[in-house]
């Protein structure tokens, strides 16, 4: 419904003609947190996929 009013859509099926959605479960993804840059390249040398930063922490996922 966001969306579909961000969008100025009168009708929701105008949205999904732009949108899907998806089903993300939380058990698809394995975490990881580097404190240090050496931590970081590990974490991509193994696969990982950097996702953000928080409180100078770099947040890594992987696919399970």
């Amino acid at each position: 419904m966001h969306v579909m009013q961000t969008l100025g859509h009168r009708s929701i099926h105008n949205t999904l003609v732009y949108t899907q959605l998806i089903n993300v479960r939380d058990d698809e993804f394995v975490p990881k947190v580097a404190k240090t840059i050496k931590e970081a390249y590990q974490l991509i040398e193994a696969g990982y996929e950097y996702v953000t930063e928080m409180y100078d922490l770099k947040i890594f996922k992987k696919r399970r």
